[in-house]
């Protein structure tokens, strides 16, 4: 099945032109044009873990305001920054916990963050740097602690035996999922013989989303925050609006898209789903831009299973040639989500052993964000860092220095085990050409240096003789209307160099990746690629 792919560019696709003389080994020597669309390089903070501002040893908002340099400073022909050009925060709303999954107060800022004000600075100098702000939107499940929550069990105690209630007297009790019978992810109303729905904790009860009145309250959720200019959300765990139930779900989501949509008609909406790919690929039938791409993440996914030879390479061009027809037999639209780790999966670090392991850290980075799509990056990850076992290690501080009680610093979660981080910190790597960090740097400036990586539909390219598809990926991105040319990307797995003919359509090196000293180059109709080495071709 053919796809003619409707890239569809938000907020009149402004382009922001950097002048860039080279990033990348072999680089096309050109201005780099980041446009201002919804195929981006988004940036996850875990905020409480990130950079702390006043000293209390938690990230807060004014730390990412003060680090928003680090992520994009505007001026890429300096190198400085990541040039990433969204960033998507972890739940910043009040709540007990240190995660704030659990939401007491919808419409503010948890005290350990900031302030509304604080947030509202964050924003402004974000948009002044064309980084969207992605809002983390809790809409399963809120805290026990919620006035709402409260509300309803205080009425359901008062309840005289066999006494049932009354929605009139009061409604909280329809916004969420009460019952008498006792069944699996049901927690009791302590003193009756009432439990409710809490599918996650006790602590984190179940919405009843298929009660109106609940939805008018999240639509004056969503207003709010994009009001303060939030530019879209991030839907957390949509799969248990309604446990089981892929077609309510679904329901739930275009109510959602929809009403978003009405507000801000521009505003990009990422859902997580985390299931199986033929799952979250239904929901893109909601309208909703994008899911996250589960299928190519964590240390079990298509990414980690090449780099681990479980699988060919040539499965990464493969599954994604899949992947495309799938989600655009739902939504035309859709917009890919791939990212390879985030807060609730072990970090990439501890993938892979050998000799070898820093190389694979690379590729496998690289090759998540040579998908197509909106690619999201775990904050660390461009350092390397480690964190596996209980949330906590995968939410440790960010590395920005050797010394933990340097200002800035985080203390990170009270649970967090003691482990060593063995890459070395961004102080450590900074200078280092060959360091994860610069890598990462390099592998972002490539994908914004051809808009078709990220918009273009993925082919299978057999323009090769004798390609050997257990170690070596090759595949085309187009798109129909050729807005942006398109280029053949060759992707070397191997620990071993690679020399191959090249085709008769694609012969010019237009940028590569490097791993190490040798550089990816075209000689004699050969185009040669050293271990772990990436190649973009152009006509």
């Amino acid at each position: 099945m053919k796809i003619n792919k409707l890239f569809k560019p938000l907020a009149a696709s402004l382009p922001i032109t950097l002048s860039i003389t080279g990033c990348t080994s072999g680089l096309e020597h050109k201005p780099m044009t980041i446009l201002n669309d919804s195929y981006r390089v988004a940036y996850e903070i875990f905020v409480s873990s990130f950079y702390d501002s006043n000293g209390d040893g938690i990230g807060d908002l004014e730390g990412i305001r003060k680090k928003l340099d680090y992520i994009n400073d505007g001026k890429a022909e300096k190198g400085n920054s990541l040039l990433a050009n969204e960033i998507w925060l972890t739940p910043i709303s009040p709540s007990l916990s240190y995660h704030k999954y659990d939401v007491m107060d919808y419409k503010n800022i948890d005290k350990d963050f900031g302030t509304l004000d604080d947030f509202k600075s964050l924003v402004e100098d974000c948009h002044k740097r064309h980084i969207k702000v992605i809002f983390d939107l809790v809409m399963n499940h809120s805290s026990s602690s919620h006035p709402w929550f409260l509300k309803a069990t205080n009425y359901l105690k008062e309840l005289k035996d066999g006494e049932e209630p009354d929605f009139n007297v009061c409604p909280y009790v329809n916004y969420y999922n009460f019952t008498k019978k006792q069944q699996e992810g049901y927690a009791p109303v302590e003193g009756t013989d009432w439990y409710y729905e809490a599918r996650f904790s006790p602590k984190m009860p179940d919405f009843n989303l298929e009660n109106n009145a609940v939805r008018n309250e999240f639509k004056e959720i969503f207003k709010f925050w994009l009001d303060l200019g939030v530019d879209g959300f991030r839907l957390d765990a949509v799969t248990y609006y309604v446990t089981g139930s892929i077609t309510k779900n679904t329901e739930i989501l275009t109510w959602l898209n929809k009403t978003v949509k009405e507000i801000k008609p521009d505003a990009y909406i990422v859902g997580e789903a985390w299931t199986t790919e033929s799952e979250y690929g239904a929901y893109y039938a909601s309208g909703v831009d994008s899911f996250f791409d589960f299928e190519f993440s964590g240390s079990d996914g298509i990414i980690a299973e090449i780099l681990k030879g479980i699988r060919p390479a040539s499965s990464f061009a493969e599954r994604m040639v899949n992947s495309d027809k799938l989600f655009f037999k739902h939504n035309p639209s859709y917009i890919n989500a791939p990212f390879y780790t985030n807060h609730d999966i072990p970090r990439s670090a501890g993938y892979y052993s050998g000799e070898h392991r820093v190389n694979l850290i690379k590729l496998a980075g690289a090759m998540n964000l040579l998908m197509s799509g909106n690619a999201f990056i775990y904050y660390g990850e461009e350092l390397g860092m480690k964190g596996s076992g209980r949330d906590e290690n995968k939410r440790a501080p960010m590395q920005w220095v050797k010394d933990s009680s340097a200002a800035g610093m985080c203390k990170g979660p009270k649970d967090m085990e003691d482990f060593e981080m063995i890459y070395g910190t961004l102080e450590e790597q900074a200078d280092d050409k060959n360091s994860i960090y610069n890598y990462y740097k390099n592998a972002i400036k490539l994908r914004h240096n051809f808009p078709v990586i990220a918009r273009g539909i993925t082919e299978l390219y057999d323009g090769f003789e004798n390609l050997d598809s257990e170690k070596v990926s090759a595949f085309t991105r187009r798109i129909e209307d050729k807005t942006y040319k398109p280029v053949l990307i060759v992707i070397n797995t191997s620990e071993n160099s690679i020399s191959q003919k090249l085709g008769k359509d694609y012969a010019k090196l237009g940028g590569s990746l490097i791993t190490g000293e040798e550089e990816v180059t075209i000689k004699d109709g050969m185009l040669n690629i050293p271990s772990f080495g990436i190649a973009i071709l152009t006509h």
